[in-house]
């Protein structure tokens, strides 16, 4: 995607990463529209950024993701780029006895189902425009786990391999696919996170993204310099090494 000259919807983008996203954009010259649950925090961040516009929508409500593709192609014509940035992340203990499995069902429905179903629901309006873009956010826990949160992992690394099928699947129309993945970044995913003295400051992690697009217009993935430890693990042959490193204290 180019950088500038779009009109981008991003999904969870009244906050963290979403919302620092949505403002780099559109200082680039996009116009944006963000979605998220809390109709209030939207406002607040519409408010907060002349031009910028917003619309309700929790990804995790199947009927309301196809009524709400359907009207925002009416309402922005020129949509060309979908962001699926809105993502949950909890702790889950699967060694409970009984385990319960809320946590996980919403974490998949969310971060994995919500994506999928907004992108296809806009596939049809995307081919017909003369560049599009699908942006998924993944993250590097998709390549080495956090244990205490295994079903957040497994969505990220069920995003990034739906990602390389959705990209191989359009490769011959006017839609691409981009990956980003973050490393640890300060926001509020996590309780705490932002305080996490180990987490990339989010003005950095966004600052690198905007520069790797510039530089990367077709992707296939947006690695910042810090997640580099974790995805190319495997590659490096030190896989067991970080696995260790990153969870060490943690199970």
């Amino acid at each position: 995607m180019d950088i500038s000259g779009n009109s981008i919807l991003i999904t969870g983008g009244n906050s963290g990463i979403g919302r620092a996203l949505a403002e780099a954009l559109q200082a680039q010259g996009n116009e944006i529209i963000i979605t998220g649950r809390r109709e209030e925090a939207l406002k607040e961040t519409a408010a907060a950024n002349p031009g910028m516009h917003w619309r309700v929508l929790d990804v995790a409500d199947a009927a309301a993701v196809a009524t709400f593709a359907d009207q925002i192609v009416r309402d922005f014509p020129a949509l060309n780029v979908v962001v699926n940035n809105a993502g949950i992340m909890l702790p889950e203990q699967l060694n409970a006895e009984p385990v319960d499995l809320s946590a996980s069902e919403a974490i998949i429905t969310t971060n994995l189902l919500g994506p999928i179903r907004l992108s296809t629901a806009l596939l049809p309006h995307f081919k017909r425009r003369p560049a599009a873009t699908v942006v998924t956010v993944s993250s590097g826990l998709a390549f080495v786990p956090l244990v205490v949160t295994p079903t957040y992992n497994a969505t990220k690394a069920a995003i990034h391999s739906w990602s390389q099928s959705l990209r191989a699947q359009l490769a011959d129309t006017s839609v691409g696919v981009i990956e980003i993945v973050p490393p640890l970044v300060a926001t509020e995913l996590m309780p705490g996170q932002s305080q996490n003295p180990n987490a990339l400051p989010l003005d950095a992690f966004i600052a690198e993204v905007v520069e790797l697009l510039k530089a990367n217009p077709r992707g296939p993935e947006i690695c910042v310099e810090r997640v580099g430890f974790l995805r190319g693990a495997e590659a490096r042959g030190d896989y067991a090494k970080v696995f260790a490193i990153l969870n060490d204290g943690t199970h």
